[in-house]
Formats: structure tokens, sequence, C-alpha cells
């Protein structure tokens, strides 16, 4: 009888950032059992640090890793986030928001969205719902400036709000730094020179640091940023771009002081060649804009960045290059790839760090032994690329669900082809706003709806269901529910006073 495969004593994470000291907080635990984890990252070489919005998976990781909210809020020098703005995207003066949490309730089992359409295509003034933002109260407190956290009574209007952060990288990083080193992680500073590899295998055996230091191990994780240096350099696992449907490939990030108190949700304003970004923390205001060098200069991105300030910039400009897409696989060999090193869709829903943590997630399900079975690295590899690419579907809906036609840009992106997958989805809405998101998709229909509407793509007709419903009937429910959303939102605190009492930072200075 075949001796069963021996566990894994050492695993090496290379590469610190937001992905690196994720992969370690939440590996972290091994460290009782016996394993030993070392974390390998140089300070010469600088994080990409420009992901400071977060959606509410979050939530998720950081109560896995007993992370207490309101230290990590004040630590992070954070805020709350109940959503995105998504301003002139639909067409020039449009305005919608992205709500984190739900739309209405449902009547008689029928969706609300459905709702909502049937009274809306009545096209009748006496049945006009108002705009679909009206029914979440995530979005009418966004509006008003307001936060409070979800009320456990599913009766209650509050229960359908959900939320997430506006954050610092940097420090979230530093944050769970130190819990990782609290539990037993070993951090080895120096940059690497060369990676070893079993002559026979192919497995990565060592990282060889510049001093010729060596660090040996059995499990990799390569949390090495665009370089990718493990599965990209050393295992040759190729890269496939989906820049012909997402063109933006240059960022251009800059801090400034605040502008009045911190709103809680980010902003994205479209340009003429891609978009800018507006995400408010304690201690300034993060600032970027997202574009496509193919269609304007840096100097031309630059100077629409700031032309679009509402406060003195604090530091100097940053660039960053980047090609939307992903590694065709994310995990080889003895090597699993987190963050940035296995793909970068856009930062424009805030998935960066979604990602990292839904690969660190099935990677701890998934956990190996010195056998490596091929059965579950195929297992961890289908469920991350399914996730890369509903969210990259999401993500071109946004450009390609526009009426705007004032440059080369939204021409490109309102004719281009589609992936199959988003239109067939599109086709199945525009008739009667059905939607059937997939098991493991991030987003929900909720998401969907929002954006689809929000960029006026409005189905030709509603569940056939809904006509059953007398429109008095359905007129006084939207009627009651939009006063009770409008009230609740009312009755919420200010953000900024949840803020200061809550969670404030020890020093909210500009940094």
């Amino acid at each position: 009888m075949t001796a069963a495969p021996a566990p894994i004593h050492t695993l090496v994470i290379v590469g610190g950032g937001t992905a690196g000291w994720m992969t370690a907080a939440a590996v972290s635990r091994l460290c009782q059992a016996g394993v030993s984890v070392t974390l390998v990252e140089s300070d010469a070489i600088g994080t990409v640090g420009v992901g400071e919005a977060t959606i509410p998976s979050l939530h998720d990781f950081n109560a896995a890793i007993g992370i207490n909210e309101q230290q990590f809020v004040a630590a992070t020098q954070g805020t709350f986030k109940l959503g995105i703005e998504f301003v002139d995207w639909g067409k020039a003066g449009d305005r919608y928001i992205h709500p984190f949490g739900k739309y209405g309730r449902q009547m008689f089992g029928i969706g609300f969205h459905q709702i909502w359409l049937r009274q809306h295509l009545l096209n009748d003034p006496a049945s006009d719902p108002g705009p679909i933002d009206d029914y979440a109260i995530a979005a009418a407190a966004a509006r008003r400036g307001r936060f409070a956290r979800p009320s456990t009574n599913p009766e209650a209007v509050l229960s359908s709000l959900s939320y997430a952060y506006h954050l610092d990288a940097g420090l979230y990083a530093g944050y769970l730094r130190n819990y990782a080193e609290a539990q037993g992680v070993r951090r080895v500073e120096g940059r690497i020179g060369s990676v070893e590899q079993d002559g026979e295998t192919g497995d990565i055996t060592a990282v060889v640091l510049e001093d010729g230091r060596r660090i040996a191990g059995e499990f990799f994780v390569d949390c090495s940023g665009f370089r990718s240096l493990l599965l990209g350099e050393t295992l040759g696992v190729p890269y496939r771009s989906w820049q012909h449907w997402l063109p933006c490939d240059s960022a251009i990030a800059i801090p400034t002081q605040h502008a009045g108190p911190p709103i809680p949700y980010t902003r994205s304003s479209a340009e003429a060649s891609g978009w800018r970004w507006r995400i408010p923390l304690q201690h300034r205001v993060g600032n970027g804009h997202v574009f496509s060098s193919a269609h304007v200069d840096d100097e031309t991105a630059l100077e629409r960045l700031l032309a679009g300030l509402d406060a003195k910039p604090i530091a100097d400009p940053r660039t960053l290059r980047f090609t939307a897409g992903r590694r065709e696989r994310l995990w080889e060999k003895n090597c699993v790839a987190i963050g940035l090193s296995g793909g970068f869709i856009e930062p424009l829903e805030s998935t960066s760090i979604h990602l990292i943590q839904s690969g660190i997630f099935r990677l701890m399900s998934l956990f190996p032994d010195t056998g490596f079975s091929l059965r579950e690295i195929d297992e961890y590899n289908h469920w991350l690329v399914e996730e890369y690419e509903h969210i990259r579907d999401f993500i071109i809906l946004h450009y390609h669900a526009t009426a705007r036609d004032d440059s080369d840009f939204w021409n490109h992106c309102r004719t281009m082809e589609i992936p199959d997958s988003l239109a067939e989805k599109l086709a199945l809405w525009r008739e009667k706003g059905r939607l059937f998101p997939a098991h493991n998709s991030l987003f929900t229909a909720e998401s969907w709806i929002a954006v689809l509407l929000g960029q006026n793509i409005v189905p030709q007709g509603s569940d056939p269901l809904v006509a059953a419903l007398p429109v008095d009937e359905t007129n006084r429910f939207m009627a009651h529910l939009r006063g009770v959303i409008a009230q609740t939102a009312e009755a919420m605190p200010a953000h900024q006073d949840f803020i200061a009492q809550h969670c404030a930072a020890q020093q909210a200075q500009p940094a």
C-alpha cells in the first residue's frame, strides 16, 4: 500500500502588500499546527496601493480571522461605503448609484424589480415609480450622507442594507502584518535574485535573495504583483489579455485634502477616454484617472484628473500600467498566485481585494499535502477562472451599455463585440427583465439591475406574473415603500458623526 503524502510543513509567501499580508493572516493559524510560514518582501519594492475601495465581501474575511471592525476602521483611516455613484456613464448628465443591499421587497413572491418595471412601462404619471434608487436604503442613505449598520430584524427596512469600506491599503497591509506576525508568521526582508526548481518535476524548491540567503519551501504563494515572479516568470503560465474588451490600461492616482465631510460612497465619473475615481478616507481623499493609452496621452489624462479635483493635492501623482486579464491558470505545480500576480480586471467595481480573499478562501478549502493532487488543483483553477470571467462580464457591461458617442473611446466600447456569456445575459434581460447570475458569481441580480437600469437598458416587458397584480395595489405598495425608505434614511446618523462616535482614527491628518 502506497503511503499517504506528507503534510505541508513549509509555506513561503513571495511579496507583501495587501495580497501577501491577507494571505499571511489567513494561513497564520497553521503556525499553531507546526507549519512554518515565511513571507519574503522588500521595502525597496513599492506596492500598487491605489485600491482603497472595497465591497461587502471583505466582512467575511475580517470575520474569519477575528478582526474587530471598529479597531480595523480606525487603524486604516477608513470610512464606510454604501455603494458607487456612476456619473455620465449611460450618457452625459446621468447619475445613478450601484447600492449595496437589496431593492424594495417581493410582493407575492414576485421580484421587486419586476414590479418596478411594470409600473415604469405603464407610462402613466399616476403610476410612475420614479428612479429605482429610491427603493434601496443604501442609495437613499448615501445620497443623504448618512450611515448606520444593518438591522438584525428581517422585517426592518434597514435589514436590506449592506456596506463595505474605504481604506488606506498600505495601513491595512500593516495591520494584517502585525496580526500575522503575532500568530507566528516570519517576515524576511530582501529582494529575490533567483528561483530554484526541482530538475525533474519543475516544482519550485526555494527562492534565493540577492545577498545569497536561501528560503526553501514545499508550497509557494506568489503575491509578487504584476511581475508574477513565480507563476508567470518561473513556471511560465501565460497571461490571457482582455484588453480588446477592457481597453483601459493606465491609471494616475493622486491624494487630496478633504473638501468637506467624507461621503459614504465611491464616485466614478466617466471621462472622454476612461473614468475618474473619488474615494474619501478619514485623513485624505483618494483620486485617480483610469484611461486607455490608445485614446489619450498621459499629459492630457493628468490634466483631466487635476481639473476634476475638488481640493488641493497633498502628494505627487503616481502612474500605473496594467493589462486587464488573468493567467491561464492560477495554481501550477506547487505554486498558487494570489492577487495581481494571477490577474487584474481593473478597479471600476473594487473587485481586486475580493479576488484576493476569494483565492485565499478557496486555497484554504483545498489546502494541499505534498502530493499536490491534480484533481484539487483543477478544481481551484476552475472555480477562480469562472469567478474572474463573471466579474469581467459585469465590468464590460458598464462600458458597453452606453449611448455616449462623443469620443473614439466610447464609440469603441459601445460597438465592440462582447463575450457570448454577456450577450446572452443582455438578450434575456431585454425581453422581460430576467436575470440569473451564476451560483458562484460575486455580483447579485441587484448589482446587474443597478447598472442595467442606471445606464438606460430598460427591458421591453416585465414578468407576466406581475400583470396579475392590480395597478392600484402596486401603486400603494410602491408609494409606501418609498416613503418608509426615505424616512429611515433621514433618521440615520450622519456618516461623519457615526465615524466620530465609533471608529475615529487617532490622528486624521493628511499623509
